[in-house]
């Protein structure tokens, strides 16, 4: 890293910031970053990066994405103002933390909203319904575009905020409307939306989420060849299941799909991938995990999920895992493990996937590891990934279990999927040290991949074996 001033006695300057009312906070300081280095310290405002002022986290990763050579003004408190002359390296952090921005909130009435289908009593951010352009550039959140204003759509455009992921459910306009609650001419727009932004070298990941009798068979045979026409712009498209909780009084009646009509849609999607590798070298479209369990047919190969630009909406985790756990199946030691006995946790859809995988584990490394899948009971039976498990299920479950003789070990497992981000916190408040109080034995946030398995084990070893 090169550092310049205007003078050598110090890596800052005393200067005369512009009167701007954008500034952005900032939050935190990484240790051992530049920033650090630099004295820049949480609580100062970022006032302009190369003479453009910053107002918010997008203007930041818009103007040091690929800028290895930065001017920052930062106004201290008290009015003191420095200016920050920056050369550094792509491998180098700048260690700028700031506040993660209050999203902008969905105007619209999805039928399938997991929001709505919310209890009374849960943690108030769960309640948050976002469709923010913002959160899409920066965290991959999917939006509706619906809510966009002119001078947002231009910004888009002019500082190239991509790729940007869509939740599309229909190309067909009455569909899209009856699906989202909207009039159809707020959700007619999104063809010609897509077009522009996409003309603009905007790139688009987008899902459906497939909703039977509605949005599927003809519809959404249409929905893949419109946006299919706008690849490579649009990127990949991933259809997703209805997820249906019970707690869906006053809201329209939606079923989930039988396995006919999963395995219909794969059918559409195998043959959309055929049609789309022949004319473009990408599958395109690819099914959510959930459908090939809806079907109960076997998921494709590793080379299908080709990029896995959508493992974040569920395409592609199971064959990642597998593929992964063949990796730690060839790493494992029983110099290492044997003997470490303990329980990992998991809803009901990754029960198949993890029994393999543990029962290898446990030939291979002399280990006693063994699988607890929970069913829940809060959301409905119909709901059963990992990440939608409450505290309170898993507790209750487990004491259950306990109480018929079962033995956990030296320490019960629970994936970070399940957890809010950074925290020891569940879905429903429930602490990880209240699961400890009431098991009386070791509960331990891991990583919700077999490499997590194996380091939890190796160091679960060696408290055993000190």
């Amino acid at each position: 890293m090169e550092v310049n001033t205007l003078a050598d006695e110090a890596l800052k300057m005393e200067i005369r910031c512009k009167h701007s009312i954008y500034m952005l906070r900032i939050d935190s300081i990484y240790p051992e970053s530049i920033a650090a280095e630099l004295d820049v310290a949480a609580g100062d405002y970022m006032v302009a990066i190369n003479g453009h002022e910053v107002h918010d986290v997008v203007d930041y990763q818009h103007l040091t994405g690929q800028n290895f050579h930065l001017v920052v003004e930062i106004r201290k408190p008290g009015a003191e103002c420095w200016e920050l002359d920056i050369e550094y390296e792509a491998d180098q952090v700048l260690g700028f933390g700031f506040e993660h921005p209050q999203p902008c909130s969905c105007c619209n009435k999805c039928q399938f909203c997991f929001v709505r289908q919310l209890p009374q009593g849960m943690r108030s951010t769960l309640y948050v319904r976002d469709d923010d352009y913002r959160f899409s550039y920066l965290y991959g959140a999917y939006i509706t575009l619906t809510n966009l204003k002119r001078s947002e759509i231009e910004r888009i455009k002019t500082q190239k905020l991509s790729p940007l992921y869509v939740s599309v459910h229909s190309t067909d306009a009455n569909v899209r409307a009856e699906l989202l609650g909207v009039s159809v001419q707020r959700a007619g727009a999104l063809m010609p939306l897509l077009e522009e932004l996409t003309q603009a070298g905007i790139e688009i990941h987008t899902q459906v989420v497939l909703c039977p009798g509605i949005n599927d068979a003809g519809v959404l045979e249409q929905t893949i060849s419109d946006l299919f026409a706008l690849h490579p712009a649009v990127k990949s498209l991933a259809i997703v299941p209805v997820g249906l909780t019970r707690y869906r009084h006053g809201l329209p009646c939606l079923n989930m799909l039988n396995r006919a009509q999963a395995g219909a849609v794969l059918d559409q999607i195998e043959h959309w991938q055929k049609k789309s590798l022949a004319r473009s070298a990408t599958r395109f479209v690819f099914g959510a995990d959930e459908l090939y369990f809806q079907a109960w047919r076997p998921f494709p190969d590793y080379a299908a999920y080709e990029h896995f630009c959508q493992i974040e909406n569920g395409v592609g985790l199971v064959v990642q895992f597998k593929q992964q756990a063949n990796e730690v199946l060839s790493e494992a030691d029983p110099q290492f493990c044997a003997g470490v006995r303990a329980t990992l946790v998991c809803g009901v859809s990754a029960q198949c996937v993890l029994e393999t995988f543990v029962r290898e584990f446990n030939l291979k490394a002399y280990t006693a590891l063994q699988l607890h899948p929970v069913v829940n009971e809060f959301w409905g039976e119909s709901v059963s990934v990992s990440g939608l498990l409450t505290g309170g299920d898993i507790l209750e479950s487990l004491k259950d279990a306990c109480a018929r003789g079962f033995d956990p070990g030296s320490a019960i497992l629970l994936p970070d999927v399940m957890f809010k981000d950074g925290t020891e916190v569940l879905l429903d408040d429930t602490d990880l040290s209240i699961l400890k109080q009431h098991l009386g034995v070791e509960v331990k946030k891991i990583g919700a991949d077999p490499w997590a398995v194996l380091d939890v084990v190796e160091e679960l070893f060696v408290c055993c074996n000190p």
